[in-house]
């Protein structure tokens, strides 16, 4: 999920790519100064033991005394990750599943604002961060969207690739066609994610060509960039690819959204650690390329309707 800090860049998410600029680590640490609420559910996902699994030797000493990698995500981006029942499930819950499999340890999800997840890895209060964010240099490097020093930066272990894509009213009253229809209308996208950084790109060269400007109106939570775009106080909103296309098949049976045009530019999402903490990140790179070998991978994303987004090898910092 997302956020200039996903999806769904904050995913949300990303939380995802965005159009043109993506790089929005900036906010994300900028906003994100202090410790992020807790929000929604929190799940944990069952492991194998630590002698059954093949890559527990590889995991920090640390992390296998405790038995678990604390998870921060923002629970609002399906199929990616959202509550039911009380339980964070979904695309990311289910892979990090599949990799406690290969590590011997759970992953334990907690839910809470998007735009504090890279921060509260910084901290210490998460050991990864797993929420559809995008991977690019300026969340790897803390750099805002001007290229200023914010933060320590992190690393990212990437496991997906999502584009952005443009959701409109159920009947596209405004006949929304893609991102260039956009200028001088009025757009709903949760803050801090990479999207709200490609509509402010987007509304500079509106204004560039002579066009007006984009209004953007950015919301604390994707839910509330949704309700905005059904109430038809926004003509479109703005989220990762796979988070859009089942907003529009889920959302009132089907009847409240549609998504318009292709999905731009797709982008890594990354499992966020911090920098200093390369035993971990190297440990996870090897769990990912060892479920997508065994199969587990392509089944979680069948799962979900996800496999649009499927790699073929891990990677560390492959974003741009």
């Amino acid at each position: 999920m997302t956020a200039s800090s996903t999806r769904r860049t904050t995913a949300a998410r990303t939380r995802l790519a965005a159009v043109g600029s993506l790089a929005v680590a900036g906010a994300l640490l900028l906003t994100a100064c202090g410790d992020q609420t807790d929000s929604g559910g929190s799940s944990t996902s069952e492991s194998s033991s630590s002698g059954a699994a093949p890559l527990f030797s590889k995991l920090p000493a640390d992390i296998q005394k405790a038995g678990v990698i604390k998870v921060g995500t923002n629970a609002e981006y399906a199929p990616m990750e959202s509550v039911e029942a009380g339980k964070i499930v979904g695309v990311d819950p289910d892979i990090a599943e599949a990799l406690s499999k290969q590590l011997g340890v759970k992953f334990t999800f907690t839910s809470g604002a998007f735009d504090g997840l890279i921060t509260a890895v910084n901290t210490g209060r998460y050991d990864i961060a797993m929420s559809s964010i995008t991977d690019n240099k300026q969340r790897q490097e803390g750099l805002d969207d001007k290229g200023k020093k914010l933060g320590e930066g992190v690393d990212f272990v990437d496991y997906f690739t999502a584009g952005t894509a443009i959701y409109v009213k159920k009947g596209n009253p405004k006949g929304i066609k893609s991102i260039e229809d956009l200028c001088g209308q009025t757009v709903a996208v949760q803050r801090g994610t990479t999207y709200e950084e490609a509509l402010q790109a987007q509304s500079k060269t509106c204004t560039g060509g002579g066009k007006a400007a984009l209004k953007i109106e950015s919301f604390d939570n994707d839910t509330e960039a949704q309700t905005r775009v059904k109430s038809g106080g926004a003509v479109a909103g703005v989220n990762d690819y796979p988070v859009a296309v089942d907003l529009a098949r889920k959302a009132d049976g089907g009847n409240s959204f549609e998504v318009v045009g292709e999905q731009y530019e797709a982008a890594p999402f990354g499992i966020v650690v911090d920098k200093k903490n390369t035993q971990l990140r190297d440990a996870l790179k090897e769990a990912v390329d060892a479920i997508i070998k065994d199969g587990s991978y392509q089944k979680v994303l069948e799962k979900w309707g996800a496999q649009s987004g499927a790699i073929k090898a891990a990677a560390v910092n492959g974003g741009k």
